[in-house]
């Protein structure tokens, strides 16, 4: 009998519901299954050789339970992480597998959006030093100037829930504000977890900045990645099941999760 197929989204915590009820939401068809590293979490202020143990294991984990492709929904594996999964351990020891990134889809997105050539990024402490968001921007527009900001209280404050705070609020200002001095166009949030800001981050962004989250692009990238790897696509399952792990299952995380996915999600404790 053939085992079902899934598709894996991973992040360090929360903010990759946010990135999986969108893209369910323009892929409903497929199976899915979703691993939020909350026990090891943030990975914002991890070493990079830190980081990418917690993501081999992750992206072991998910293969093992018969995921097809991966998605890093977490900005810092992405940074710090996916070019080594790829180059190194799929060819190893899952080469007929796939992992992708955040990244490189909202760079690309940047880098033709931006009219000025000036573009700003918030993000964690680990994926500003790695600068792999301006070194992506750069291969498609050299003439780009970037101006970035690591924002390390952000994330923090969504996985405690507290998005719609004064306290969320003050810390987008102090964030933002420095950036805007630049006359950016276009302002990329480089952290999954902020897409559960979007909505403060308007209110403060002057209207001529143009703001490209995450959440919007990927579901669209996802699915123009399948209509041209179809060898792939034909092998995922579609009976729109989802599975929820999690690394430390608590109450908060149910109510969290319950959240950021907008309904009601089982979650299962498991260990990598």
């Amino acid at each position: 009998m053939k085992s079902n197929k899934s598709i894996g989204v991973f992040d360090s915590g929360f903010g990759g519901l946010d990135i999986l009820r969108m893209i369910i939401k323009k892929l409903p068809e497929y199976n899915y299954i979703y691993l939020g590293d909350t026990a090891r979490a943030p990975y914002g202020t991890r070493s990079r050789e830190l980081i990418y143990k917690f993501t081999q294991e992750a992206v072991e984990f998910l293969f093992k339970h018969n995921c097809e492709l991966i998605i890093l929904a977490c900005n810092t594996a992405s940074s710090d992480a996916l070019r080594k999964i790829q180059r190194e351990y799929l060819p190893k020891f899952f080469p007929k597998q796939r992992v992708l990134g955040v990244v490189i889809p909202a760079a690309e997105e940047a880098a033709k959006k931006t009219k000025s050539n000036r573009i700003g990024i918030i993000a964690t402490e680990a994926t500003i030093s790695s600068k792999s968001f301006q070194r992506e921007i750069l291969k498609v527009n050299p003439k780009v100037k970037i101006f970035q900001k690591a924002c390390p209280l952000l994330v923090p404050i969504v996985e405690a829930g507290e998005q719609n705070s004064i306290l969320a609020e003050i810390a987008l200002k102090k964030c933002l504000t420095p950036l805007f001095k630049f006359r950016i166009d276009t302002l990329i949030l480089g952290c999954t977890h902020y897409g559960l800001l979007e909505n403060k981050i308007k209110k403060i962004t002057p209207s001529n900045i143009f703001i490209i989250s995450e959440r919007d692009i990927i579901p669209k990238k996802l699915k123009e990645y399948l209509i041209h790897h179809p060898a792939i696509e034909k092998k995922i399952t579609k009976k729109r099941k989802i599975l929820f792990f999690t690394t430390d299952l608590s109450n908060r995380f149910v109510r969290l999760g319950n959240k950021f996915f907008c309904k009601s999600i089982k979650v299962k404790k498991i260990k990598i």
